[in-house]
């Protein structure tokens, strides 16, 4: 199958080279990097057999939007777009209306795989009409993983079930992070533990915490054992307030990912001011010290 794919990161980049060794034509292209094989939106679109198809990979939010409106005029009735980015699912659902409009099929599909996709394969989550998501299956088959379909795909459910889905996977992606790295900070502040990489690759295999961001953690130990070249300001992308806020609208308590999602909020501060006035509190109605910015 020949196909367009827009926006050449590191992720789309190693999709297109996925799909490439696996027998698709893939044009790519991105204004911002050397590896595209076109300049233009118009020429990818051009190049491409009737009907087309685009997958788009670009940042969510306006990038997104305006890469749609864009294809939104230089497609045909019949043609489809896959937006596989980490857009919310309420814009999908906008996206599908506009192009609807014009004839274009429209799938939103989250992808799970990262940086090692390429060479593992991505788990793959869709929203959709049925028809147009079997039509788009042999994309969908080069990209996931060798092994049972149930285990690394799934058609989640109409527009925007897709994008849905990875949103919670990535809030519980937040959860799972932020328990391994506060069972890493307590292995360290033990003087008791002299080997914390050793505890942490002992439980890679057999234990039921066992899983794929453990043997990663391993892994960074491995490079860097203190993690002395790694700052601890962690960003939030998006996708975990996201779902705390669809958590909120639905009345559903989860409160691990919250906790992780504020983790982040503070690592992002120089200083706290809510600490800050935790300890003017301390010392007003105790008497507590208070300790002084160094000057």
């Amino acid at each position: 199958m020949k196909m367009g794919l827009i926006g050449l990161g590191k992720m789309g980049h190693n999709m297109r080279e996925r799909l490439r060794a696996h027998g698709h034509d893939v044009v790519g292209f991105d204004p911002h990097v050397a590896s595209a094989d076109v300049d233009t939106l118009a020429q990818l679109v051009s190049g491409l057999d009737v009907p087309r198809t685009v997958w788009v990979m670009v940042p969510h939010g306006q990038p997104t939007r305006r890469t749609v409106e864009e294809l939104a005029g230089l497609l045909d009735p019949g043609d489809l777009v896959i937006e596989g980015g980490n857009s919310r699912f309420t814009d999908d659902q906008l996206h599908a209306e506009q192009l609807a409009a014009r004839g274009i099929d429209y799938l939103d599909c989250g992808v799970s795989g990262g940086v090692w996709g390429r060479e593992i394969g991505y788990a793959l989550m869709v929203g959709g009409d049925t028809t147009v998501v079997q039509r788009a299956m042999p994309l969908f088959e080069a990209l996931l993983p060798e092994g049972e379909l149930a285990k690394c795909f799934v058609h989640a459910g109409p527009v925007g079930a897709g994008h849905f889905a990875k949103m919670v996977h990535n809030g519980v992606e937040y959860g799972l992070m932020q328990a391994y790295a506060e069972g890493y900070e307590l292995l360290n502040a033990q003087d008791l533990v002299t080997d914390v990489r050793g505890v942490l690759e002992a439980w890679t295999a057999g234990t039921v915490v066992r899983s794929w961001l453990l043997d990663l953690l391993v892994e960074a130990l491995a490079a860097d054992p203190g993690l002395t070249d790694i700052s601890g300001y962690v960003a939030d992308s998006g996708e975990g307030r996201w779902t705390v806020e669809e958590a909120i609208a639905h009345s559903v308590p989860i409160p691990v990912i919250s906790a992780a999602l504020f983790a982040r909020f503070a690592s992002q501060q120089p200083d706290s001011p809510a600490m800050k006035a935790v300890s003017a509190l301390r010392n007003q109605f105790g008497g507590h010290a208070m300790q002084k910015v160094a000057l």
